[in-house]
């Protein structure tokens, strides 16, 4: 999902007509969707090669691993060459199955898609109520649910881009928890984020996207600056 959301964005920022984006536009959705099938096969390389799961989904397979006596890594594909290779078999098998489910019946998909909204809403939202429900039996996280509804509605309506927020929701928790455990290692000294290389590079590459979007605006009101100088100096 994070993959999603993150290749939508750069499409969006690099489109040549960034208002179509929503409406069905080919770069919005062969992109997105794109970057989810290569973030689903990548997440098995880290996994096999490292032993470390780069989200949820991962995580639940490693555990799983650990609970057969698997431990990924290096070693992984001498000493289970079979799991190793039947994962990467079953990808094969998973996206020749997609092909030829989806191609027959890319009309009935089709279709699915022209359900009148009136109807689908009511739909989407019930489920969304059940799902909810379903998980502690808390009206108040049903509460909680139609609450983050109306501000998604409203941020939608302002035109807030909703994205960066779905991704800090998701990767949040993931940051504060590898920052307590980094902060454990260092006795408590952030100079750890500092002192390691590939740290330091991400916080300055983090530097660089928040500085970012400022210079265009720095650049104009230069100009504007200048060309007032000039008015006034004629």
């Amino acid at each position: 999902m994070i993959s999603a959301f993150s290749s939508y964005a750069i499409e969006k920022k690099l489109s040549k007509h960034p208002e179509k984006f929503g409406t069905g536009v080919i770069e919005g959705v062969a992109g997105p969707e794109a970057a989810n099938n290569a973030a689903t096969g990548g997440a098995f390389i880290p996994l096999f090669t490292l032993g470390i799961p780069v989200n949820s989904v991962i995580a639940i397979l490693l555990g799983a691993f650990m609970i057969h006596g698997i431990q990924p890594g290096p070693m992984i594909i001498t000493k289970h060459a079979e799991l190793f290779w039947g994962t990467v078999m079953s990808m094969y098998l998973g996206n020749a199955m997609l092909l030829v489910l989806n191609l027959p019946l890319i009309g009935l998909w089709v279709q699915v898609l022209k359900v009148p909204y009136p109807i689908l809403f009511p739909l989407i939202l019930l489920f969304c109520l059940i799902g909810v429900y379903s998980l502690n039996y808390s009206q108040v996280e049903i509460a909680l649910m139609i609450g983050f509804g109306v501000f998604g509605y409203l941020a939608r309506k302002f035109q807030f881009e909703m994205a960066p927020l779905v991704l800090a929701i998701v990767i949040g928790p993931m940051m504060e928890n590898n920052l307590r455990l980094a902060l454990v290692i260092s006795q408590g000294s952030p100079m750890i984020f500092l002192t390691h290389p590939i740290s330091a590079t991400f916080i300055l590459i983090t530097l660089a996207l928040l500085i970012s979007p400022f210079v265009p605006w720095i650049g104009r009101r230069r100009q504007k600056l200048q060309e007032k100088i000039e008015g006034e100096q004629v």
